[in-house]
Order: C-alpha cells, then structure tokens, then sequence
C-alpha cells in the first residue's frame, strides 16, 4: 500500500507538513469545512475531502493526523467516529495535535512532558480530556504539544506595519512559541521514528515575553516601537486574555533527544527574521 497520510482539519501545520511527504510519494488526503478550500488543496498535490459532511477514509490510510481542537461536546473526530478508528488495527501512526495549555500556570516555571497536567482554562481542560480519549483507543497514537504558533501569514508583522500592534506588560509573563516548519519536522521525525502513547512538546529554546516580540518585529521592519500598555488597563477579547492567564517555560529536550530534532528556528529572533526575509524574496 503507498504511504497514505489522512489529515482531518487539513490546517497551518498540517499544510506545512504535507509537501515534505509528498516529495516522498505519499498522497495526502486533506479534509477542510470549506468547500473553497478545496482548490488550494489540489494546488499542494492534497486530495481535498469535505468533513463532515463525507465519510473518513481509515481504510485507505496508513498515517492519521488529527488537527481538530475539541468543542463543547468534546473531540468531533472521536464523536463522530470512534467506532472506526477502533476497528482501525492497520494503522502504522496516529498523530494528534494538542497544545502546551494542558500543563496550566507554572508562574513562569519549566515544564516537561512528565508534568502534572493542570489547566486553569476551560479550552485547556477539554484539550486533556481529549487526549486521554484518544489514548483509550489502543492506536499508536503521539501527542504533540504545541506552543504559540507563528509562520507565513502568522506573525506580528501586519499588526506593528498597520500601527494596531501593542505591548502588553503583564509581570513574569512569558510564552513559548514554534515556528510551523519546525513543526512539520518535528511530526516527520515522529513519523520516521515512531514510539506510540509518547507526548511531545513541541516549541523553541527561547520562552520569552510577548513585548519583547512585538518590539524585535518592530525593530526588525525599522518602525516606531509600539506603545506599552499595562495587562490590566489592555482592551482584549476573552480569548486574547484568556492566555495570560498561564505562565510557563516549556521544555523540548525530549524532542531532540528522542526524535533527533535539530530546530531551524531555536528562537522567535531567527525566526522572525527569516519570516520577514522571506516576504522580499
């Protein structure tokens, strides 16, 4: 059977990844809500599936990657087809995206994969809830926990060029973040490697305070540095707030380590600069 890869919620880190598998002749079956998507995808060389709407092709997949977030009802992948994915024993590797919220706040503290998982967010709490589904299902299945992520198209760029761009200063606050190439490497190097019910936190060497982000991207495009503006006095949704509520510095040793990962964006630094490089080429 050729190397097949389903990826349900086709999205920013699954796209970065699908072309490096397609170079190796795997096809790719994407799925997307949006039927306008489906050009895109073909572009990329994806086979484009509605879901839902369609059923899931398990059975025509070797590799299954999950990038859909849990909602109120919890996993829609699990919801709708739990039944297929038990009866689903071909399968050589189960991915799914999770993100780093699931350890909560460390108050800027270091966290590894061992750490309790704690979040303080209703988003955090569902994230570990659906992990531990997943995990009941006797899959080879590899958790990765993704930081803030950034890439073309995602970056403070657009913010601090439009003059909308702020830095809020909230004390000790710090996020990790990852670039979406590292990303893609990091899964293939799973892929490569597999070692199923292993979590992987996925994320730069260089934890670092939102205002300091915004102020290199400003320093990087030679404008003003924007305007500092304390947390408690920041206009925000309850989303963008919602995020400051943790604080913590992620630990990645386990992916290179174990995967042999060598990230080509060790820090928000190098990677913004290349972001910022690539928009002129």
């Amino acid at each position: 059977m050729t190397k097949t890869l389903l990826s349900i919620g086709h999205g920013f880190s699954a796209q970065a990844l699908a072309p490096r598998l397609i170079r190796r002749g795997w096809r790719v079956i994407g799925t997307t809500r949006k039927p306008e998507k489906m050009g895109h995808f073909l572009r990329q060389g994806v086979q484009p599936l509605i879901w839902p709407g369609n059923p899931l092709p398990f059975d025509q997949a070797t590799h299954v990657l999950t990038s859909v977030a849990p909602n109120h009802a919890g996993d829609p992948v699990l919801n709708a087809h739990m039944r297929d994915l038990q009866a689903a024993r071909h399968l050589e590797w189960v991915g799914y995206l999770s993100t780093t919220g699931v350890y909560g706040d460390h108050q800027g503290g270091w966290v590894d994969e061992t750490a309790t998982l704690a979040p303080s967010t209703k988003r955090g709490q569902a994230r570990v809830a659906a992990e531990k589904q997943w995990m009941t299902l006797n899959l080879p299945l590899h958790i990765f926990r993704l930081a803030g992520i950034y890439g073309p198209g995602r970056g403070p760029f657009a913010k601090v060029r439009a003059g909308k761009a702020r830095r809020i200063i909230k004390k000790d606050q710090v996020f990790s973040r990852i670039h979406v190439d590292d990303i893609a490497t990091t899964v293939l190097a799973s892929i490569d490697r597999p070692d199923p019910g292993a979590a992987y936190n996925v994320c730069d060497d260089d934890p670092a305070p939102p205002q300091d982000v915004i102020a290199h991207a400003a320093e990087l495009l030679n404008l003003p540095l924007p305007p500092a503006l304390k947390f408690e006095d920041a206009q925000m949704t309850p989303m963008a707030r919602s995020f400051y509520a943790e604080s913590k510095r992620v630990k990645n040793d386990r992916i290179k380590t174990e995967l042999g990962v060598n990230l080509r964006y060790p820090d928000y630094k190098s990677g913004l600069k290349a972001l910022l490089a690539a928009e002129t080429d």
